[in-house]
């Protein structure tokens, strides 16, 4: 099931390639939402059977057996509630390019590869297949932004993300060698690793494999001081691959840390984890500082995302602070830092759809060129207030769930930290009232074509098709969390038992 759930988007993409380019883009799109519902149906039949414990759905089969790769997949609670959230942000951004008429084939096509890839990531349960999918979610995003970017910049905003993250990949693979070349027998399989744990004892090689892992997922995450690629890739790629940029492929770096750096380098983790909770907090701060200077909309819906990816490292690295003294504590960090991944995902992916629709009215991003939204565009002011108080945090919604099981995890283990981390909260409210104060309230304003002034339609059905569910889940997630948590709970039990030996 795993394999038709992964390589389903692939199959459709091949057999749309054989329809000609000057077909119809519906003829593309259609197919498209069709594939991630098909998926999402998979997921749901995945999330009723899985096991309490370990993985499931296991699918292994000798790949270069040599050298100790196999094809291995395989969910748990970490990762399938994460191939869920990939899933639906994939659905929002296929209906949401129901119109998309710029070379609609060959934009279909790229984003169905880039599905399959998604999904892989999360599911991979070998290192050197995880880095296949990983690198190729970040060829396929390049030729998105490239190809269907804003403006004269975006093929430079697509290089410097390509590079950026492709540095950052070798990074990875480095530290995958070293681990590999550390076990025996040499394997990259990730369960047989984590039994393994060749690097128990700590020391320079278990540290620089540490580094080596670390920098390769700061890069994708991105944290302070590797996000430099984030808002230029942001501002000049399309809305919708903005959403799965930020909702989708920036998990792929905190992902990582639970699934690899934690159980795999446990020793090292608990070393180190003082600093993960600096760089965590760092960014979070910073990213909701420069956030709240940005007068671009899709800048400062960027930035936030540096703000909101900080949490998760706050979480998993205080979750290695207290792994040999409280388990209650570094269960609620990693559960919270889990749910942050989720919650992100669906909050941010309606952000930047919403900032995409927009744009397609006012031909630009500059906060200051709008006035008044509120009263010639009800459903646009409206689902953008709730997507802004659902990414502050705001009770009734999944962020106060995610963010209020970190920062009680993390509390008794780094109270300072902590605390400067919920300031961050503070700065993020302030930045989205400015934004709600300055686009939706006062004086109707917004940018016309000289002597012909253009309409300012409001959300029409297939942009509400789009965002409107991503924060109906988001709601759900807030006000009953059960169904997730009892998902997530025991994943981030076995990872910190992993973690605390």
């Amino acid at each position: 099931m795993l394999s038709v759930l992964v390589f389903l988007p692939v199959v459709v993409a091949l057999a749309l390639s054989a329809l000609p380019a000057t077909s119809t883009t519906r003829r593309y799109t259609v197919p498209w939402v069709v594939t991630g519902l098909v998926q999402l149906v998979l997921v749901a039949v995945m999330w009723l059977q899985l096991p309490t414990s370990g993985y499931g759905f296991v699918e292994q089969v000798a790949w270069i057996p040599s050298a100790g790769i196999s094809y291995h997949l395989g969910v748990d609670g970490l990762s399938l509630p994460l191939v869920a959230m990939t899933v639906v942000v994939f659905i929002a951004t296929a209906i949401y390019s129901l119109r998309e008429d710029r070379r609609p084939k060959s934009y279909v096509l790229l984003f169905l590869a880039l599905q399959t890839v998604s999904v892989g990531v999360f599911v991979a349960l070998d290192l050197i297949l995880f880095f296949l999918f990983f690198d190729l979610s970040i060829v396929f995003m390049y030729f998105v932004i490239a190809g269907w970017g804003h403006g004269s910049r975006a093929r430079s905003a697509a290089l410097t993300f390509f590079l950026y993250t492709f540095l950052g990949s070798l990074a990875l693979l480095l530290g995958f060698i070293l681990i590999y070349l550390a076990a025996t027998p040499h394997t990259f399989d990730i369960p047989a690793l984590a039994v393994l744990n060749p690097l128990a004892a700590g020391g320079p090689l278990a540290g620089a494999a540490l580094l080596a892992i670390g920098v390769g997922l700061a890069v994708k995450t991105p944290l302070v001081p590797f996000h430099t690629w984030l808002p230029p890739a942001h501002t000049e790629a399309p809305a919708a691959g903005s959403a799965v940029l930020a909702g989708v492929l920036l998990k792929m770096g905190t992902y990582g840390f639970v699934r690899i750096a934690m159980p795999l380098l446990p020793a090292s983790w608990r070393q180190f984890a003082g600093v993960v909770v600096v760089l965590g907090v760092v960014s979070v701060i910073y990213g909701a500082l420069v956030a709240l200077a940005q007068t671009d909309l899709k800048r400062m819906i960027a930035y936030t995302s540096v703000n909101h990816m900080g949490y998760v490292l706050l979480g998993v690295g205080a979750a290695g602070l207290v792994a040999e003294t409280d388990a209650q504590a570094r269960q609620l960090a990693t559960t919270g830092a889990v749910t942050q991944m989720v919650s992100h995902g669906l909050i941010t992916g309606a952000l930047f759809l919403l900032a995409g629709a927009l744009h397609e009215r006012g031909r630009t991003y500059d906060m200051g060129a709008y006035g008044g939204l509120a009263a010639r565009t009800p459903r646009f002011a409206g689902l953008f207030a709730v997507a802004a108080f659902a990414s502050l945090g705001l009770p009734g919604f999944s962020g106060f769930i995610a963010e209020f099981q970190i920062f009680t995890g993390a509390l008794g283990a780094t109270p300072v930290a902590t605390a400067i981390a919920v300031v961050g909260i503070l700065l993020t409210a302030g930045l989205f009232l400015v934004a709600l104060s300055r686009m939706l309230l006062g004086e109707l304003r917004y940018p016309d074509a000289p002597g012909t002034p253009r309409p300012l339609p409001d959300l029409r059905a297939r942009e509400l098709a789009a965002v409107v569910p991503l924060l109906v889940l988001a709601t759900v997630i807030g006000l009953v969390p059960r169904f997730l948590l009892d998902l997530v709970e025991p994943a981030s039990r076995a990872v910190n038992e992993l973690v605390a030996r």
